[in-house]
């Protein structure tokens, strides 16, 4: 299927030609229906500002290539021929959305443009490393989803951990030890399917602004394998000049001291607080202390604080009020999650950080997926 995005750089002196806006027009039809509902191609027009006759004619464009569907007439209100209505064909096209950033397995998704999940893969990591085995892994969950596809399969979007490049390479991924993996060229190349890879957190945050209740200015720290966290500036995300914003779990916490981090250094945040060291330092302290919780909610408001020395500078910096923790509930809810949010108004300055929200959604589990999905619609489609 060929792409309907038309993504153009900022100062271009690119000529806009006909077929440029009539893409535009097109990806702000399909924008709109996104995020309104099925409606009349009247209604289309007046809530794209695009004339009667150029809405009707980008419609039948859009039914022929089967990228939107007609659901009926609306039930009628007075005389006349009542409105024929069309919508994105929600269910009859599919994605795959895979989530490597598990402490120890990767997720994998076939889902409608609904966000709903028609099937779910797991599979444990045999493999971690940048040799091809890690990658055929990848591979074989994603073709294990297209195969069972009953719908047209409109892309791949991959949620990974570590710094990406613009064209789907993993730079780095320190937990993973992968450096230079050619991972969506790989994927396109064995799947025949258009690919989108991108940074797991940087996935979560555009799932939580586009199907979650994220505030335009928005924080998100991802937390499974590694730790890892994602910009929202006016519902923009913010990737920094290298693809690398966002990149706290590598920032030490403390005076060098802490556990040794995969990076090679000691005391970085994602030693201390990654799903899996978390879990270890939880089931230590229940061992030396069986019976008592005190021991155990001392390593979660401990953890808390971590987060929130790191935290504090990127809130006081940039003034937000939402920032969200995407990782297990029972892990950073509670105990931590309170913690955290009392240090972090204690290091800043209250009066204009009262109202923070510091938040793990009940569906973390599946934000990485969904951004999976909102990639590829936004690659594809142009819709996010």
């Amino acid at each position: 299927m060929e792409s309907l995005a038309t993504p153009r750089r900022a100062g271009s002196s690119q000529r806009v030609l006909p077929r440029h806006a009539r893409a535009h027009n097109l990806t702000l039809l399909l924008r709109t229906l996104f995020h309104g509902g099925a409606m009349s191609r009247a209604d289309l027009a007046r809530e794209t500002g695009l004339t009667r006759v150029t809405t009707s004619d980008l419609v039948a464009h859009l039914l022929e290539r089967e990228l939107v569907v007609e659901k009926g007439v609306r039930a009628p209100s007075g005389p006349g021929k009542p409105a024929v209505l069309v919508d994105l064909d929600r269910h009859g096209i599919q994605v795959v959305a895979l989530d490597l950033a598990g402490a120890e397995e990767n997720v994998g998704a076939l889902m409608d443009l609904t966000g709903a999940v028609l099937d779910r893969r797991i599979r444990t990591r045999a493999t971690v490393g940048s040799g091809d085995d890690a990658v055929d892994e990848v591979v074989d969950l994603a073709r294990s989803l297209v195969d069972v596809a009953d719908g047209r399969v409109l892309g791949v979007g991959v949620g990974s951990p570590g710094i990406i490049s613009e064209d789907g390479q993993v730079l780095e991924a320190p937990n993973f030890g992968w450096e230079a993996v050619p991972l969506r060229d790989r994927l396109e190349d064995a799947l025949g399917v258009p690919t989108v890879v991108g940074n797991d957190a940087n996935a979560a945050a555009l799932a939580e602004h586009t199907f979650g209740q994220a505030e335009p200015d928005m924080f998100l720290v991802r937390v499974g394998r590694g730790v890892g966290g994602a910009l929202l500036v006016r519902g923009e995300l913010v990737v920094g000049s290298a693809q690398a914003a966002g990149e706290i779990g590598h920032v030490q916490v403390g005076e060098g001291d802490g556990p040794e981090c995969a990076c090679g250094k000691t005391g970085c945040l994602e030693a201390w607080l990654s799903v899996p060291q978390l879990t270890r330092m939880l089931e230590e302290a229940d061992a030396s202390h069986p019976g008592g919780d005190r021991a155990h909610e001392q390593v979660l408001r401990e953890a808390g604080g971590r987060l929130a020395l790191v935290l504090a500078p990127i809130v006081g910096a940039l003034n937000l009020s939402d920032v969200v923790i995407a990782a297990p509930h029972e892990l950073f809810g509670g105990t931590l999650l309170d913690a955290a949010l009392e240090k972090l108004r204690s290091h800043t300055l209250s009066r204009f950080h009262t109202h923070v929200r510091l938040r793990v959604p009940l569906q973390s589990d599946d934000l990485v997926l969904q951004g999976g999905l909102v990639m590829v619609l936004s690659a594809e489609l142009g819709v996010s």
